[in-house]
């Protein structure tokens, strides 16, 4: 992740090194001052290295011990439940469309991000990802550009097309996801998403069991 605190890490990871050494060369009963001992170390204290980062960007990471001083951005894995406010106004009513419920599952690691939104009638599939952290400024910020598919059955009226959001991260009182999104079709909007479970779900959970623009339309 860009966002990482690199001179911590450094510093973190030059002590780490140092206690590998030292740990070792009494283990081995190698001398640090004798050149070549110390060079018959350096494999093993490689492989030490490489296992703790490995651990760290593994699973380390996420703890909040790590949080803001070595590692800026949050743990958004998961899912997301709210609803999407879109100025999309409906031809056929020419009516401006109500609330719609979506789900976001985040699959994030220490390298990378990807997020997939779902209502019952598309999916949105992130294709580039950042962070925008600034403590500072009380910057901290998701952005993610998208393609959405909507189900084939609706390219009458709904074609796949790109967009992007950007989301304000909230993690007090509780957790939320507050952005505003907009698209190459010229519609924008607003979505509100609250923190719903660590479990990344396949399929659209119970809540998320109804589109209103699918509903007016059955109805008419």
């Amino acid at each position: 992740m860009k966002n990482l605190n690199k001179s911590k890490f450094l510093y973190i990871f030059i002590g780490l090194t140092a206690i590998a050494w030292i740990v070792l060369s009494f283990i081995k009963d190698k001398k640090l001052s004798n050149i070549v001992d110390f060079l018959e170390l350096i494999p093993d204290v490689v492989t030490i290295d490489s296992i703790a980062i490995f651990i760290f960007t593994k699973w380390l990471w996420k703890y909040r011990i790590f949080k803001k001083w070595l590692v800026p951005f949050p743990n958004l894995n998961g899912t997301w439940t709210g609803n999407i406010y879109s100025d999309w106004i409906n031809p056929e009513t020419n009516q401006s469309t109500p609330p719609i419920p979506v789900m976001l599952t985040i699959k994030q690691t220490f390298f990378n991000i990807s997020c997939l939104m779902q209502t019952t009638e598309m999916k949105s599939y992130s294709n580039i990802e950042g962070f925008s952290i600034d403590e500072d400024r009380q910057v901290k910020q998701i952005t993610y550009s998208y393609t959405s598919r909507p189900r084939i059955v609706l390219n009458q009226r709904s074609l796949p097309h790109d967009g992007t959001i950007v989301f304000d991260i909230l993690e007090k009182p509780d957790r939320k996801l507050k952005g505003r999104y907009w698209t190459e079709r010229k519609t924008k909007g607003e979505i509100i998403l609250t923190f719903y479970s660590n479990e990344l779900y396949d399929d659209l959970v119970p809540e998320i069991n109804s589109h209103p623009v699918t509903e007016d339309n059955n109805r008419r």
